[in-house]
């Protein structure tokens, strides 16, 4: 077994202290099996313990799917969330928590958010009395709904425990159907919640800005900011590239067959050049026009805005069966078989509300 798992430079990263601490989480319950984590993860547990690694989200979220399946427990995510320990909070944790207010913590965890989990943006904006926080996939096969619970969990947990125990949410807006334990949202996070939204929302007083953290140490804040500016340095020059080729085949996929000749000449380079570029990345352009064509079929079809053949129009198939028998080879479904799933996930979810 690899110590690490093989990842391609876009493919987005969670720390390897969160899948730890999910971990630690199913030892504290009773239920780890370590052979089992290890055929997950791709890795062994001693190699989770590295505190620079970075896991495949995929992987992360898999392993969230059987903390639920294994614990028999649908609410794991909201009850890890509430677990405080500062010893697996990770440097962003340490970070947040020696800052001189909350206002500085909530700016600098925003800032940071994608060493934490890059396949979730995360912003946040101040609209009159309130300060709100929105969390949003990068595509919709990486919205995982135990790990948004434990998001939102340990983020008001975290902040009680450590700023002032009264900070409470004034609303929340969660993105997944309304689910069987609903009723320990609004008990958690002290505010009314909605359920089948858009995007994952928290909203809370903007007084709370001011509280000062209690025990901030400024020589731990100093060194270890000084560590995660590092991390984040080397992680925004990552990629740079592939994404630019990505925007550039995701705007002309709906508009004409994609041409690497036509994109290396946006791009004002040569096909060759195009193509060694995107290899010092670990990526072929096939390989990423897959992506993109599979990022949104999933939305597409998802959506249910668009009829199946206009679709395979859109992704630039000739025909519905080419983009039926793709679509089934990334998702294991037919994309009529998809789509009634997800139908019928939010239908069950509004029968709830």
């Amino acid at each position: 077994m690899n110590a690490v798992p093989a990842e391609t430079p876009t493919t987005p990263l969670v720390a390897a202290s969160s899948t730890l601490a999910l971990v630690h989480y199913l030892d504290c319950r009773g239920v780890l099996d370590p052979v089992r984590i290890e055929t997950i993860t791709g890795m062994t547990l001693e190699a989770l313990q590295d505190p620079d690694l970075r896991v495949p989200a995929d992987i992360h979220y898999r392993l969230w799917e059987y903390a639920e399946q294994v614990t028999g427990d649908p609410g794991v995510g909201l009850h890890a969330g509430q677990v405080v320990d500062p010893e697996r909070m990770g440097l962003v944790g340490h970070v947040f928590f020696n800052c001189d207010t909350l206002g500085e913590a909530v700016t600098q965890y925003v800032r940071l958010h994608r060493l934490i989990n890059e396949s979730v943006i995360l912003s946040f904006e101040q609209t009159g009395e309130q300060a709100i926080l929105t969390w949003q996939p990068d595509s919709p096969g990486h919205y995982c709904r135990q790990d948004m619970d434990r998001t939102l969990a340990a983020a008001l947990c975290r902040t009680r425990h450590f700023i002032h125990p009264g900070i409470s949410a004034e609303w929340a807006e969660i993105a997944h159907p309304r689910p069987r334990y609903a009723s320990e949202y609004e008990q958690l996070l002290g505010g009314p919640v909605t359920f089948g939204c858009a995007v994952t929302r928290l909203a809370f007083s903007s007084s709370h800005l001011s509280h000062p953290i209690p025990h901030r140490n400024p020589y731990v804040y100093s060194a270890v900011l000084r560590q995660v500016n590092s991390l984040l340095a080397r992680l925004q020059t990552r990629r740079t590239f592939s994404r630019k080729v990505r925007r550039l085949i995701s705007r002309q996929m709906s508009t004409e067959k994609i041409d690497a000749d036509t994109l290396a000449r946006q791009c004002h380079m040569s096909r060759q050049t195009l193509y060694r570029r995107l290899k010092k990345e670990g990526l072929s352009f096939h390989d990423l026009v897959e992506q993109v064509r599979k990022d949104k079929a999933l939305r597409y079809v998802a959506a249910d805005q668009y009829a199946l053949g206009e679709i395979a129009f859109l992704l630039g198939f000739s025909e519905l069966s080419a983009f039926s028998r793709a679509f089934k080879r990334w998702t294991g479904m037919a994309p009529a078989q998809y789509r009634a799933r997800h139908q019928s996930g939010e239908a069950a979810g509004q029968m709830q509300e």
